[in-house]
């Protein structure tokens, strides 16, 4: 990376970082069941200490809750999404 780029890419706004890959992009991240509510607050009550796995847009907002990261991937693909990985 050049220093002219990555003076670029230090001045992004968040509102500019978060519209970056919009409508293409989407990750999966692993939650904790304790934390589902957080994300999908009209999901039903789970037992803690399951490990679940979140499809969000690429601007964070959340699509989908499953308990497979293959049906997260599955899903972005359905629709159109290029799937990443978020740890």
């Amino acid at each position: 990376m050049t220093e002219s780029q990555h003076d670029a890419a230090v001045k992004l706004t968040p509102e500019a970082f978060a519209v970056l890959g919009g409508g293409e992009l989407a990750y999966v991240k692993s939650v904790r069941s304790e934390d589902v509510k957080n994300l999908f607050p009209q999901a039903p009550e789970l037992a803690p200490g399951m490990k679940l796995f979140a499809l969000h847009a690429a601007d964070g907002t959340p699509i989908m809750l499953t308990d497979s990261r293959e049906s997260a991937i599955a899903s972005a693909r359905e629709h159109e999404l290029s799937p990443v990985s978020l740890h």
